[in-house]
């Protein structure tokens, strides 16, 4: 007999503020994908509380009655875990934990928590515990009671260092220590990547839970991790592909998000540097997922950030098999059209057109739809950039279609 596996969720609850730069549907949509973070994670949120506001309550996040609110309900409902969808300063997370006598999460701590979970190779586990250290460090006194008052009397008097200095002392040593270490890993990874010889490099980016992985193991036929969750895939994945026989290396990325830990970016640079030596990305886009352009904005302000954005793109819009545009009455008055009511055909002739036909792609990475266009476009893309290394290879690799009859 086979045993049901049973999977216990932590019950939580999470918190967000409408403030004048956030907007009520802006904030729905960053509480479902904090929620989305929260399952990914291990928990199950059961209540949220929202807030209006016109700035961030500097000592407690949101307004004293509000958190009275939180206070009653976590305290009814045996609720052990309280998340907030902004990063909390080290005295919001004292002031809050103090009050709630939960354990108090924002949404750094969990994005790092995921991180933690997922990461699998050597090198993953350096980068994320990297990223945690420089998150404790200035959160090491709420974090520890103990710590929170020193004693005096006869004895006790003296040089030394208090228990919170000897804390904060071993963990500026660690960062030091694992910063020596990622060093060397970097220097060993800069030499794999030299020793791949010129062969033109193309890399998967976008936004979390796009289908990254899963379009590489369709492509480079593969066996990279795939599950619908966020950030699945943390070590970069590197294989030779071949379409037709024109031979590349393609590498899957980890994936990024709104609101990313500052913490992650630095640590996860050397990770992104597959991403700066590419020759051509490959942005995979879910467009069936209703913020997706707010996806496009997020990957190409971090793009822009590692200054890999003005590398030659194509715009891969993935899972058209799950698209659905909401119905539309033109003879409905009272409703406006917006983009949610453009259907696949409507949305190819926006800003999109304007891509080019060649740097834009609409498939389906599980149905294998469009595929053949996929191969074509990206062995298109790929040879350009090869016969322009080596000039006299271009006999070796003819245009897709004579490729294609030659077979």
């Amino acid at each position: 007999m086979l045993e049901i596996e049973k999977h216990n969720f932590e019950k939580t609850v999470i918190v967000g503020i409408v403030t004048q730069n956030q907007s009520e549907d802006k904030l729905i949509e960053y509480l479902d994908e904090l929620e989305f973070l929260t399952y990914t994670a291990g928990g199950e949120v059961v209540k949220r509380f929202t807030q209006k506001m016109d700035k961030p309550n500097p000592k407690t996040f949101v307004g004293t009655g509000k958190l009275e609110d939180i206070k009653y309900y976590i305290k009814d409902n045996d609720i052990k875990t309280v998340i907030f969808d902004d990063e909390l300063s080290p005295s919001q997370q004292k002031n809050i934990t103090r009050e709630l006598d939960c354990k108090v999460l924002d949404r750094t701590n969990l994005i790092l928590d995921i991180f933690a979970q997922r990461a699998e190779t050597s090198y993953a586990r350096t980068q994320v515990e990297l990223a945690q250290c420089q998150y404790l460090l200035p959160r090491l006194t709420g974090m520890w009671t103990h710590l929170e008052r020193q004693k005096g009397g006869i004895g006790m008097r003296g040089p030394g260092e208090t228990e919170i200095e000897t804390d904060r002392r071993i963990v500026r040593d660690r960062i030091s220590l694992l910063k020596d270490k990622i060093k060397v890993i970097d220097k060993q990874m800069a030499t794999q990547r030299s020793n791949r010889g010129a062969m033109v490099r193309v890399a998967l980016v976008g936004y979390t839970n796009v289908g990254k992985s899963t379009l590489m193991n369709a492509v480079g036929k593969s066996d990279v991790f795939v599950e619908n969750k966020l950030f699945a895939t943390l070590d970069t994945t590197v294989r030779k592909t071949v379409i037709k026989n024109l031979p590349f290396l393609l590498s899957d990325t980890v994936g990024f998000i709104r609101k990313l830990p500052t913490q992650l970016v630095e640590s996860f640079k050397s990770t992104l540097d597959e991403v700066r030596e590419a020759d051509l990305l490959l942005h995979v886009v879910d467009i069936s997922h209703p913020d997706f352009e707010d996806h496009i904005a997020s990957v190409n302000q971090i793009l822009q950030d590692i200054k890999s954005a003005d590398k030659p793109t194509i715009m891969v819009f993935n899972k058209i098999d799950a698209f659905q545009s909401v119905y539309f009455d033109a003879n409905d008055l009272s409703v406006e059209k917006t983009t949610k009511h453009y259907t696949l055909e409507e949305w190819k002739n926006t800003w999109m057109s304007k891509l080019g036909e060649s740097k834009t792609l609409f498939i389906s990475a599980t149905e294998k739809a469009n595929f053949e266009e996929f191969r074509e476009k990206v062995y298109e893309a790929v040879r350009e950039i090869h016969i322009t290394r080596f000039p006299y290879n271009k006999f070796l690799y003819p245009d897709y279609k004579d490729a294609v009859e030659n077979e």
